[in-house]
């Protein structure tokens, strides 16, 4: 674990070390935490089937992020008009908003979502079958139904749109096997575990990796850069690749309401990490994984493969791992 590592058990007001460790909030942060709002809603057990959607009464927000377009053998006329598309501000027109419904696939690791249209001022975030599932750990395909848990605003489509953070069940209504948010849930809910008010920093490392050759960001084509050193936080061309796509998932995730604590280069040249905390019990794997979605589109626009590889590369290389930091009252 790096020096930067979050200090969850010192309760003094947020501020960065010496060293640049991340210490944690104040006790009275922690005695309001449960009134604290953010813009992510849960979505309680007992909502699972249905979330009421609140209007903003003063009219819709309009979005001013702006994202490119890659397009190949496409002249920028073609380019143009996508973006035009992508950016165009349809709230004037509808009362209809996009929800993204986002899962854990088949493998347990992966990502996966579906575009939904739900009617404002007032809809019902319905649980609804997803499809067979991919990936299969199962002897056989499953049909699987995704329940809405977390809401998150949208980043890439702007306004009133959002994102759904969802688990996974069978048709019978039992949690599939790689859905461990039920289980999780359960522990969390209950009142002794309550009562702990459970803290969480996770760093989660990524790496960056070349789309045609499968090999780290900044590294020449079946080569290798200068050893490890200079890259760990370092700044300029020579040692800091992928700056444009780590800063973009940062203000994805404060856009989205993600609890987003920081970012910084890895010891691995093309390596990144960011940090979600603290949160309190399943509000950070829901934070997490949403966050991980934000990295996997923001890389596919950027033309970018993202690895979660604990150690993409052999030999003396630095790993890639997602440390989890805890402390409770």
């Amino acid at each position: 674990m790096n020096s930067h590592s979050f200090l969850l058990c010192q309760l003094f007001p947020a501020r960065e070390g010496e060293n640049g460790t991340i210490l944690a909030p104040s006790a009275q942060w922690q005695m309001g935490i449960s009134k604290r709002l953010t813009d992510a809603t849960p979505v309680t057990t007992k909502m699972r089937g249905s979330l009421v959607l609140k209007q903003n009464k003063k009219g819709s927000v309009k979005s001013s992020a702006k994202f490119g377009v890659f397009a190949v053998k496409s002249d920028n006329s073609t380019i143009n008009r996508l973006e035009q598309m992508l950016n165009l501000d349809v709230t004037p027109y509808t009362d209809k908003i996009i929800a993204e419904y986002i899962w854990i696939g088949g493998s347990g690791i992966d990502v996966r979502s579906k575009s939904r249209t739900i009617s404002k001022p007032v809809e019902h975030l319905l649980s609804f079958p997803s499809g067979t599932m991919t990936a299969q750990v199962l002897d056989r395909p499953l049909e699987k139904i995704v329940n809405p848990q977390a809401i998150f605003k949208d980043p890439f489509r702007g306004g009133n749109n959002i994102l759904v953070i969802c688990d996974t069940y069978t048709p019978a209504g039992e949690p599939i096997p790689t859905n461990k948010r039920y289980r999780a849930a359960q522990i969390f809910s209950d009142p002794k575990v309550t009562a702990e008010i459970p803290w969480y920093g996770i760093e989660q490392e990524y790496t960056l990796l070349q789309t045609n050759v499968k090999w780290p960001l900044g590294w020449p084509a079946g080569g290798y850069p200068g050893p490890q050193g200079p890259y760990y936080c370092g700044v300029g061309a020579d040692k800091s690749f992928g700056r444009d796509i780590s800063d973009a998932h940062y203000k994805a995730c404060l856009y989205a309401g993600i609890n987003i604590s920081g970012t910084n280069g890895e010891v691995m040249p093309g390596q990144w990490e960011f940090q979600v905390g603290p949160s309190v019990g399943i509000e950070a794997g829901d934070h997490i994984w949403c966050a991980r979605y934000l990295l996997e589109r923001i890389t596919e626009q950027a033309g970018v493969v993202l690895s979660l590889d604990p150690k993409p590369i052999e030999g003396d290389w630095n790993g890639a791992g997602c440390h989890t930091n805890y402390r409770c009252s």
